[in-house]
């Protein structure tokens, strides 16, 4: 059945005010409304959307509403599903980032926070097993998630380049056995002028920033949109290294900020990688250039959104008629699962990363080489937080407690403890 539009937009408006639960949460709500409520999509024409979007770079399910918006309507159907799908988390963000930076110094919001952190290392630790358990099916997966962990903890390496180096690996190491089939495709060059206009629209804004060379703009929209094209494998998988970039090499936010962000990113509608516009935020704020503070978090933050979020309808939208093209590649298969394996080893790292920084109050450097280790230390141990992230830990993965009870009920435990 073909919907009217503004039907459309209404079911589309409320997918995106319900999209908790990070990925998983959000393809299963929009596999109850669009295939089993409204039969707007049958099951085979939704897991090959999903497929699609698998293995594209960035937010899988906001790219999966935008294809889905596209199937029902073209490209008016598929900027009006993108857009409500991240535009309720994206006012919601920008309201506690900026509530964040203003009132953070309260006792009670230091509590809450306080409280946040353990439990959202939690549901870090859980994706990570999540992950490797549908991952790592085969030895060489887990060869590949090894290396790819002792590539970005040792060594540092960008996460770009292991994401390409596994992904390469994955298609150079499989028999062409698929063959790819084209049905009813159009001619590729069809495709040249929408990922012209897109690629503009996309990449305007860091171009401005990068002229105008006051504050951290331009340095926000360029290392966003780089990320932008290497975000395989979900918000979760790109992480680690957004994290050590803003933190360690851009100075933008503190470790425990990021998790700050995080944490907030896990409680609000949308996709989880809006945490990129609570860095986008506070970097804003801190180098406005000649901008009031305010005006500058909140310029960078729509900058970080943007050069997020506009590739997305430029894969779907440049890709979605050839999409038939891919199916039945083994190669492709095989790449995706090798990168997807590399991503197991790059959330692994993330996990180590914020265990150190939640359970310890100062963590140092220790290196010989090309090797760089953290080091906590010992006397800066935090008792109460890792007590409470054992006890999140077991209420997610044991007891199959929801991730907003965990962090809603984490959070209250801080605030009244502080």
């Amino acid at each position: 059945m073909q919907p009217g539009f503004a039907e459309t937009v209404r079911t589309f408006a409320k997918i995106g005010l319900l999209s908790f639960g990070g990925p998983a949460g959000q393809i299963a709500t929009m596999h109850r409304i669009l295939v089993d409520e409204k039969k707007w999509l049958d099951e085979e024409r939704f897991l090959h959307a999903l497929n699609f979007c698998m293995l594209l770079p960035g937010p899988e399910a906001q790219q999966l509403a935008t294809y889905a918006g596209w199937l029902l309507h073209r490209v008016k159907g598929g900027l009006a599903a993108g857009i409500l799908f991240v535009a309720p988390g994206f006012v919601v963000m920008m309201a506690l980032a900026a509530f964040y930076v203003g009132f953070r110094d309260l006792t009670l919001v230091q509590g809450l926070f306080a409280g946040l952190k353990p439990a959202v290392l939690a549901v870090v630790v859980e994706a990570c097993l999540r992950i490797g358990k549908r991952g790592l099916k085969r030895p060489s997966h887990r060869v590949v998630a090894v290396l790819s962990f002792l590539a970005i903890f040792l060594f540092g390496l960008p996460f770009p380049l292991i994401v390409a180096a596994a992904g390469l690996y994955g298609f150079a190491s499989t028999k062409a056995e698929g063959q790819l089939a084209v049905v009813d495709s159009p001619p590729v060059g069809r495709s040249l002028p929408t990922i012209l206009l897109w690629s503009i629209l996309w990449l305007a804004p860091v171009g401005l920033a990068l002229a105008w060379g006051q504050g951290a703009f331009g340095a926000v929209g360029l290392f966003f949109a780089k990320m932008a094209v290497v975000t395989f494998g979900g918000a979760y998988s790109v992480l680690a290294y957004v994290a050590q970039q803003a933190v360690e090499v851009h100075g933008w936010l503190t470790p425990p900020e990021m998790l700050d962000g995080l944490g907030l990113a896990e409680t609000t509608p949308g996709p989880l990688i809006l945490v990129n516009q609570f860095a986008g935020f506070l970097a804003g704020f801190r180098d406005p250039g000649p901008l009031n503070p305010w005006a500058g978090g909140v310029l960078a933050a729509c900058l970080t959104v943007w050069v997020t979020f506009v590739p997305s309808f430029l894969w779907i939208f440049a890709g979605a008629p050839h999409v038939e093209r891919m199916r039945g590649n083994a190669r492709l298969a095989a790449a995706l699962s090798a990168i997807t394996a590399a991503v197991f080893g790059v959330i692994l790292n993330l996990s180590l990363w914020f265990a150190l920084h939640v359970a310890f109050a100062k963590v140092g450097d220790w290196g010989v080489g090309p090797i760089n280790l953290p080091l906590p230390d010992p006397a800066s141990a935090q008792p109460v937080a890792i007590v409470l992230g054992a006890a999140a830990m077991v209420a997610l993965v044991r007891l199959k407690w929801g991730m907003v009870p965990v962090l809603a009920g984490s959070a209250a435990i801080g605030a009244l403890l502080y």
